[in-house]
């Protein structure tokens, strides 16, 4: 089984932010394949099953612990569904592409992102594939980072920002059928 991580924070006040980006990937990948997203009933996460052909099956994950804490809900999982850290793929935001860009990684820090950090720390390993999904507009400059990635986005940013989401869900199926050469040579 494959274990997807997408990266947000809960309640309707974080929805339309750009820190969500990770969950809307997840919404978007979860909707092409008719699954469901449940709240777990004694842990801070929501689930959806799926499969992939060649792939199996997934488990798409929305930690609800907010973002610094991420990763805090992975161990049970992944002990409960065999899952080792080799099975993770991660799915956020980027301030440091703009929005329409994708970057996806084999592995490696955190660069700076905190629920990226706990989710190395949780998951095991800092090998965890990622996604990642551009953020940056023009209103970002001279802007403190964290009310950048945490206010509500305009119309027409949202509207741009929706367009790379199904990009990347496209980059996510890729990476998840074909492996993480062909989707960084496809889409970074």
């Amino acid at each position: 089984m494959k274990m997807v991580i997408g990266l947000g924070n809960p309640g309707r006040a974080y929805k339309a932010t750009r820190h969500n980006a990770g969950w809307m990937v997840l919404d978007e990948f979860a909707r092409r394949r008719g699954a469901a997203f449940h709240k777990a009933a004694f842990r801070p996460v929501e689930t959806a099953k799926t499969s992939l052909e060649g792939v199996g099956q997934l488990l798409l994950v929305k930690p609800l612990t907010y973002m610094n804490e991420s990763g805090t809900v992975l161990p049970t999982l992944m002990r409960k569904n065999g899952v080792e850290s080799r099975d993770l793929v991660v799915v956020l935001d980027d301030v440091s592409l703009p929005v329409g860009k994708l970057r996806i990684r084999a592995g490696g820090g955190a660069g700076g992102h905190h629920g990226l950090e706990s989710v190395i720390e949780h998951g095991g390993s800092p090998d965890i594939p990622r996604l990642r999904v551009g953020i940056l507009t023009e209103s970002r400059q001279g802007r403190d980072l964290a009310d950048y990635v945490l206010e509500p986005m305009g119309k027409d940013e949202l509207g741009k920002l929706e367009e790379s989401v199904g990009r990347a869900a496209d980059a996510l199926e890729c990476l998840l059928t074909h492996g993480i050469d062909m989707a960084m040579n496809e889409f970074n």
